[in-house]
Parts: C-alpha cells; sequence; structure tokens
C-alpha cells in the first residue's frame, strides 16, 4: 500500500468543504446526519480521499450512537489508531493508513466478536455497492 501524501490546496480542492473539515481537521459530523448512519445496504465502505477500503458493510452495526458503527476494519492494515486528547477527552482516534484522513474514534463497547465499536464518519466514507 502506498502512502498518498498531497498538500493542504490539493485537499481543499479535491474534497467538500464538510469532507475536507471532518477528514483533514478532525472534525465530527453531527448524530444522525450521515448518509450511511442507517444504511443497509451492501458492499466495502471506502475512504472518500483516496478510495482505499475501509470496512465491510457485513461488520456494521446498529449502535444507536447515529454513526455508522463497524466491529472491526475490512482489514488490518487499511487502518491506523493513535491517541486523541483533544476536547478534554481521552480517545483512540482512527485514521486512513493510505491518506492519513480522520475517520473517526474505536470504543471498547462494540458486540462480539471484538468488543470494539469503529465509530465513524459518514463524510469519510464512500459506499461502494458492487
Amino acid at each position: 500500500m502506498n502512502k498518498i501524501e498531497k498538500t493542504d490546496a490539493e485537499w481543499r480542492e479535491e474534497l467538500t468543504p464538510e469532507q475536507y473539515a471532518v477528514c483533514r481537521c478532525s472534525d465530527t459530523e453531527a448524530a444522525f446526519s450521515g448518509e450511511y448512519w442507517d444504511c443497509k445496504d451492501p458492499g466495502i465502505y471506502r475512504c472518500v480521499c483516496c478510495g482505499a477500503p475501509l470496512f465491510d458493510s457485513e461488520d456494521k452495526f446498529d449502535s444507536g450512537t447515529g454513526w455508522p458503527s463497524f466491529t472491526k476494519p475490512h482489514k488490518p492494515e487499511s487502518v491506523t489508531a493513535r491517541a486523541d486528547t483533544s476536547h478534554g477527552m481521552q480517545r483512540v482516534e482512527v485514521v486512513c493508513k493510505q491518506c492519513g484522513a480522520h475517520l473517526g474514534h474505536i470504543f471498547p463497547d462494540g458486540p462480539p466478536p471484538t468488543g470494539l465499536r469503529f465509530c465513524i464518519n459518514s463524510t469519510s466514507l464512500a459506499l461502494d455497492r458492487s
């Protein structure tokens, strides 16, 4: 997997203002507002910035939070986790390993088999239904 690096100007040109705010500035979309929070369609969720496969619809579940939630990434090497202490909280941020896009956060309150909840912004995703 080749790491994708672009200038801030290139990202701003390619992404919508909301995509840029979420993916490049670690913003969060409002709960229950994103395109995929209640989507049940099958497919692979890809990074909106680089197209990398991130999550499989088979691993998606209704967490009741208003954001798409998954038990695991499509492949372990698809994403990376890092500490996030913004907003006075201790969280684990999940980012696209290929381009560094902010996707959301990981919480230890998900269902089996992993017990994890990858809480992801719809804005950072594009569902590939093919």
